[in-house]
Formats: structure tokens, sequence, C-alpha cells
């Protein structure tokens, strides 16, 4: 009897011990904090709160702090929309409008989930929708739609106002990249959104170094009006700065309207002419100026050096900047993108 309760007594201890050894193996896995499930959402947490400086309607600047990503977003119009497809957030955006322009085809897969309206959604059906977020151009906080952003902040829901939609004086390639790298902090993806910006900047130093011992081709960035006049897209616009940095001699520095008048004693090189939605599609864009007999004596027009660009690539350009250099640089030096 007693060699049988020794016998028993010895193979609970065995047991016992096995089992302690495991639990202590798997308590030990578990507060290794690389592998901890959660270990993202330690991550994100440490990443917020993000205060970002942008503007209300009217120009004021104001800082909005983000506690975490923004799960319901509404983006209205095209670099908004863009931008977030090009960070990967299409999962996040609960309503898009305001589109010129087909989304680029690398994002058209992602921008299926999206839910499009063809109307800018109103004041009403925007709170309906109950967004934690809204990103767009000043004009869409304007009081014909959906008011200052104050009324929004006060209701828990921040904005978010692209730069170059009419905030500031003078629009540039650098608010554009602002605006990406401040997505890239508010949603915790700063690396994708360096990426981008980076790209785009590599592209200017290659056309910069590239003319930098050529004499400055003569150019000029308009979009066809009525009359015989040209709206100006100059060095203070998109398109503009694109030009000057990448070494042109922009010949229309002013933005503002001219007649053809004007255009002729300017003489440009080369042409660039902005076309968007149903307004003047591409081959409009070119044709008019091409076959304009009062412009035949343009540089641009006898060496057939007249581009088109579409608007996108040139005003509140979002991710499309990188297409309006890309766009610039060949107009204005074909040989540097010889295959």
């Amino acid at each position: 009897m007693k060699r049988f309760l020794s016998l028993f007594l010895a193979i609970v201890m065995l047991f016992g011990t096995t089992a302690c050894q495991n639990v202590n193996q798997v308590n030990n896995e578990t507060s290794n904090p690389s592998e901890v499930p959660n270990g993202n959402i330690n991550e994100e947490n440490s990443h917020y709160p993000v205060t970002i400086q942008n503007y209300t309607s009217s120009g004021e600047p104001v800082e909005i702090t983000f506690e975490k990503a923004p799960e319901r977003v509404i983006a209205v119009y095209q670099n908004s929309i863009e931008t977030l497809l090009a960070l990967g957030l299409e999962d996040k955006i609960i309503a898009a409008s305001g589109l010129d322009h087909d989304v680029k085809d690398e994002y058209k897969e992602a921008f299926n989930k999206v839910k499009y309206y063809k109307e800018r959604p109103t004041k009403e059906e925007t709170l309906g929708m109950e967004p934690d977020f809204i990103v767009s151009w000043s004009s869409f906080f304007g009081e014909k739609h959906l008011g200052d952003v104050g009324f929004w902040h006060e209701r828990g829901i921040n904005t978010y106002i692209a730069l170059n939609s009419g905030m500031l004086d003078k629009d540039s390639i650098d608010h554009e990249y602002e605006d990406i790298l401040n997505m890239g902090k508010i949603f915790n993806v700063e690396d994708k959104a360096k990426e981008i910006v980076d790209n785009m900047k590599s592209e200017i130093e290659k056309a910069r170094e590239f003319s930098k011992d050529l004499e400055s081709v003569k150019a000029i960035i308009l979009e066809i009006e009525k009359n015989n006049t040209y709206r100006i897209y100059g060095k203070d616009s998109i398109g503009g700065n694109i030009a000057t940095q990448v070494g042109a001699d922009l010949v229309a520095k002013e933005n503002g309207t001219i007649g053809a008048e004007n255009l002729v004693n300017l003489n440009p090189e080369v042409i660039f002419t902005v076309y968007y939605g149903d307004s003047i599609d591409r081959d409009d864009a070119v044709n008019a100026i091409m076959e304009n007999p009062a412009l035949s004596s343009i540089s641009a027009i006898q060496n057939k050096r007249v581009h088109p660009i579409i608007l996108a690539e040139v005003y509140a350009s979002g991710i499309r900047t990188l297409d309006g250099i890309k766009s610039i640089s060949k107009g204005l030096y074909p040989e540097l993108h010889e295959d």
C-alpha cells in the first residue's frame, strides 16, 4: 500500500511540474511585445493625438486635433478622393463626389468600393451620413454648401481644406506636398505619403538637372476662354510653379487674362493648353490654338509645340502633381523623355 501511494504521488508531482512549465512558456510567449496580437493597436495609440494646422472657410488658421484615424470620411473633388485612394484608404470613404475626370486607372478598382454621389451632398445630407472627417476645397465650405468649418468642429467632425483651393494667396507644389503629408499624419500612413511626395521631388530634380546648362525655354500655360481671350496660369499657380522650378522662362508670369494680340507678342516657344470636364476636351484645347489664324506667327504653333494638359494636373492637383510635373517637363524637354 505504501509503495502504491509513493508511486501515485510521484506521478502527480511529475504532471504538476510539466503543467507549470507549459503555463510559464505560454506566459513568456505572450509577454513578448513583438508577438502580442494587439501590438499594432499600441503602435497606433502612440501616434495619436495628431494636430494639423489648416484653415477656416474665411482663411483663418486653425489647429485641428485627431484623437484617432478617421473612420467615416466624406471626400469631395478630384484631389481629395484620389489622394485617399493613393494612400490605400478607400475603406474609410463613406461618400465621394465632385470628380472632373475619371479617377486614374490604377485607383479604379479601389474606387469601385466607394459610394459616389453625382451631386455633392447638401449640409443636411452630410449630417445624416454621420462623418467624422470631411476633406474638400474651400468653396465646398462656403455658405451655399456646407457652411463654415466651425459648424462641423462644434459637432466633433474634423475638416481639411486643400491649401491650393483658394485658401492662400499663392498656389505652389509645396502646398500639394503638405496636403499629402498631412493626410499621411492624419491616417497614420506617413511612409506611403512620403514616398508619393519623394517621387514628385525626384521628378522635379531630374528635369532641373537636365535643363541647368540649357537656354531657358519660353513657355506659357493658358486656358481658352471666349472671344480670343486666354486665362493665364502664372508663376503663382501650380502649373506655373512647376514650369519655373524645372527651368522654363514663363513669359506670362501673372495670373489673369490676355488677348490674342498679347499672346502673339509674347511669342512662346511652348504652349500648354488646359482642358477639363465637359467645358473643353483635349483635342479642342489644342485645335483652338493651332488652327487660329490670329496666332499663326507664334513659334509654338509653327513648331507644333502646343500641348494639352488636364486641369487636375495644374490646379489643386493632389497626387496628380506628379503627372503635371511629367507633362510640363516632357513638353519642355521631349528628349529627356525619349525611350
